[in-house]
């Protein structure tokens, strides 16, 4: 029997939260980020205010003369991460193997409870109003034999959508889809393909093996074919015993702005937090990742004179190390990491606090 797996995605993660526990804010164009009379940027905005073009990661300042009547709020990272917990505390009840890899987001492996495409949809569809009933949250669902077509079909329906792709009809449903659609698929990965001729992510899924080694070399190019085909072998895994826990974006474009940077940090912080909080850990260190232009890579760490579990700290740490790594070396970069290192386990963390 092929593998059942499902992505879920909290619809505006922060902004939910944010009409959870102000509900005057509901129905509102209301974003989350620093001030628009600053330097703020926009951490995420619910779908009110995203129908004025306003977008993850825009300056505040931006978002406002996209969408005047938009409501304010800044972001209380410690508050959205008890909400997380909440979320994911539910989920755990329902699935017995959960992988979250985000404050916002995970995979779910449906193999022992379901076997056909129309039990797992039955199955989402009641997991998405129980949590919508327990918790006040949207959920969106993706559902596949594999992670990258529960991730593209997560974000198929939005919000607060259910897209389940039977087996067999993977790589139907991702054909026609652009390139950009698949994970993976990076700016200059796309510009390049788009330049060979190739447009969605059908043509990346028979592009012959020569052309392939020319335009995506090495092992990265087969997994991504491999992928576009619908065929994706990563499991779902449980929080581990790692030494240490890190996430890292690469952009789209080059950043050049370091309050771009800092937003992307402190939403990078939060989903370290959530990790480290799933495997039971502290940590003492952070360690901010930078890839420039040119391929190389800096790293700064900061570490606390006792470990510590919370997103604030992190967020704290990672931020001194950022600006660190900034006056070592100016923006622009193409990728920035966040990550905890000096793990110990929740016992001592507590001896500690």
């Amino acid at each position: 029997m092929p593998r059942i797996v499902a992505h879920l995605d909290l619809d505006a993660f922060f902004a939910a939260a944010e009409v959870i526990d102000q509900p005057r804010l509901a129905g509102l164009p209301l974003i989350v980020g620093g001030s628009p009379d600053g330097r703020g940027v926009v951490a995420t905005a619910s779908y009110q205010a995203r129908a004025f073009g306003v977008r993850s990661a825009m300056s505040s300042a931006e978002a406002r003369r996209r969408c005047p009547t938009a409501v304010f709020v800044r972001p209380d990272h410690a508050r959205y991460l008890r909400h997380s917990r909440a979320v994911w505390a539910l989920v755990d009840l329902r699935v017995p193997l959960v992988e979250q890899v985000g404050i916002d987001e995970g995979y779910l492996d449906l193999s022992s409870l379901v076997t056909t495409a129309r039990e797992a949809d039955a199955f989402l569809v009641g997991l998405q109003a129980e949590i919508r009933s327990v918790t006040g949250f949207d959920a969106s669902f993706g559902c596949g034999t594999a992670k990258v077509v529960a991730k593209v079909a997560s974000d198929f329906r939005k919000p607060c959508g259910v897209t389940v792709i039977p087996a067999g009809s993977e790589a139907a449903f991702l054909a026609s889809l652009p390139l950009r659609t698949l994970p993976g698929i990076g700016p200059k990965a796309d510009a390049r393909l788009r330049e060979a001729g190739l447009a969605t992510v059908g043509d990346l899924a028979v592009l012959a093996d020569h052309r392939l080694a020319r335009l995506l070399p090495g092992v990265v190019g087969l997994e991504l074919r491999e992928r576009a085909c619908g065929r994706d072998p990563r499991p779902v895994q449980r929080a581990g015993l790692a030494s240490s826990i890190s996430v890292e974006e690469t952009f789209e474009h080059d950043v050049a702005e370091p309050d771009v940077l800092r937003a992307i940090a402190l939403r990078l912080s939060d989903d370290v937090a959530v990790r480290l909080d799933r495997a039971a850990r502290g940590a003492q260190t952070v360690v901010v990742k930078l890839r420039y232009p040119d391929f190389s890579i800096a790293t700064r760490s900061q570490t606390a004179k006792a470990p510590f579990r919370g997103p604030d700290e992190i967020a704290r740490l990672a931020l001194i190390a950022l600006v660190r790594a900034l006056r070592d070396r100016p923006a622009p970069v193409r990728l920035l990491g966040v990550g905890v290192a000096k793990l110990v386990h929740s016992e001592q963390l507590r001896l500690f606090e």
